[in-house]
């Protein structure tokens, strides 16, 4: 006989314990647990297998792992060269984002032969029907299943055999072998299990879509990103155009690269080239503007980054930062009133990358001291002048690495000069038309731009 028993787990990595507690013992999290009934099958009705043999690793053939393209060249970028056949991901996303508009156009343009069944247990085929008109996607290959019972997804799949199938989303799905609500710790995991069971005999290509929380992470257990190959997340302001794919796990290639799309009437658009696209508005030089050269994976991005000083009307001085890193820039301000003898005690600092993309690569310290100078002073940093180089609390110019791709990409946007670090400037392996200007710190850089 099946024998339930009450468990508490905890939301946010899975831990479980036979009795609520305050914090959890494994990730810290307060008033996390949550209490669930699990059934047990009895050692009767367990199935004995037989067990698996070790095998010497040297003897272990490697084998050719075969990609299926995605029908978009900045998701198989993030992806590392598109969809392992069989693999399964997992895709997140603030709500409104984008999520199920650009897995609905993977879908239309997943490039294996064969059908595509698209799952969902949130909204119903007569929704799905009018974003797909919306997209202008009229594609036979792609079936549709209103379901949330896994049994019923596991007989559709079997049925049909498709080439991919996308889960929208894992919180909505249940197993009737589990009392807890959908959504729970103890569904999720289950049914995640199947999930990826079946895609891994069947060899099926599986995305699911998961919910995010308000910290922005996958709700539900830890463990459920564990458990998938890939995880992927769609960054970007829901009143920004701009979206930024980004891995954060990924068994089969790099978690540095990221993809960028535009959110436009007909879907998601591909940016092949982000800097041309964040710097097109960049007319007029006021003072405070500054282009920064960041890196992601392998790909170098020009952003302007944007500083503001102004008198405070409080007793303690406002420091905001939108797009980077909060106690990165408080902790610069404070180099720049330390060394540069900059005083902004009573200036209230404001910093925002231009594009609503978020960044948090250490290149742009020295643009960030270099931009709320110059809005300090009031000068202009000329506008054909890019920005590269980490700054230390002493106020070095530390050295960044793969300078010589961030200032083949300075040079391909037609920038004449390039303030780097002087460290960096010595190991250059090729030549550019650049006028390079080596800086061993913070007061050399504010010297050559007139702010000192």
């Amino acid at each position: 006989m099946a024998k339930s028993s009450t468990v508490f787990f905890c939301n946010s990595c899975g831990y479980e314990s036979a009795k609520w507690l305050g914090r959890c013992p494994s990730c810290g999290e307060w008033n996390s647990f949550v209490e669930e009934k699990i059934t047990k099958q009895s050692n009767s009705s367990k199935i004995s297998s037989k067990p698996a043999e070790p095998v010497s690793l040297k003897s272990v053939e490697q084998i050719n792992i075969s990609r299926i393209s995605s029908g978009f060249g900045e998701v198989d970028r993030v992806l590392g060269g598109g969809f392992v056949n069989g693999s399964l991901t997992l895709l997140g996303g603030e709500p409104g984002i984008g999520k199920s508009t650009l897995i609905l156009q993977i879908c239309d343009k997943y490039k294996a032969d064969g059908v595509v069944l698209y799952v969902s247990g949130e909204e119903s085929a007569e929704q799905i029907k009018i974003r797909a008109d919306r997209l202008g996607i009229n594609n036979d290959n792609i079936m549709f299943l209103g379901e949330t019972d896994i049994n019923n997804i596991e007989n559709s799949i079997e049925k049909l055999n498709p080439k991919l199938v996308v889960i929208d989303s894992i919180q909505t799905m249940y197993s009737d072998e589990i009392t807890s609500a959908p959504g729970s710790v103890s569904q999720v995991r289950e049914i995640t299990a199947r999930i990826m069971k079946m895609c891994k005999q069947k060899a099926i290509t599986t995305v699911i879509i998961g919910h995010v929380t308000k910290d922005g992470t996958i709700a539900g257990p830890r463990v459920l990103e564990h458990m998938v190959d890939t995880v992927l997340y769609i960054e970007g302001e829901r009143y920004f155009s701009y979206r930024i794919l980004r891995g954060v796990k990924n068994r089969f290639g790099s978690t540095n690269e990221i993809g960028m799309f535009e959110m436009q009437n007909e879907g998601m658009v591909e940016i092949n080239n982000p800097s041309s696209v964040l710097l097109t508005e960049r007319e007029s030089n006021p003072a405070g503007s500054v282009i920064v050269a960041s890196l992601e994976g392998t790909r170098t991005i020009l952003v302007e980054l944007q500083a503001l000083t102004s008198t405070t009307v409080f007793g303690m001085p406002r420091r905001m930062a939108n797009g980077i890193d909060y106690n990165r820039v408080t902790l610069l301000i404070a180099v720049l009133e330390k060394i540069a003898g900059v005083n902004l005690g009573n200036q209230d600092v404001y910093m925002n990358i231009v594009g609503g993309i978020k960044i948090n690569e250490p290149a742009l310290d020295l643009g960030i001291i270099l931009a709320a100078a110059s809005s300090y002073k009031n000068i202009s940093i000329a506008p054909d002048v890019a920005v590269i180089g980490e700054v230390g609390l002493t106020g070095e110019v530390r050295s960044v690495n793969m300078i010589d791709k961030r200032l083949k990409e300075v040079e391909k946007m037609g920038f004449k000069t390039c303030i780097i670090p002087e460290s960096n400037k010595k190991l250059l392996k090729e030549k550019f038309k650049l006028d390079i200007i080596g800086c061993r710190d913070i007061i050399d850089a504010m010297k050559h731009l007139r702010l000192k």
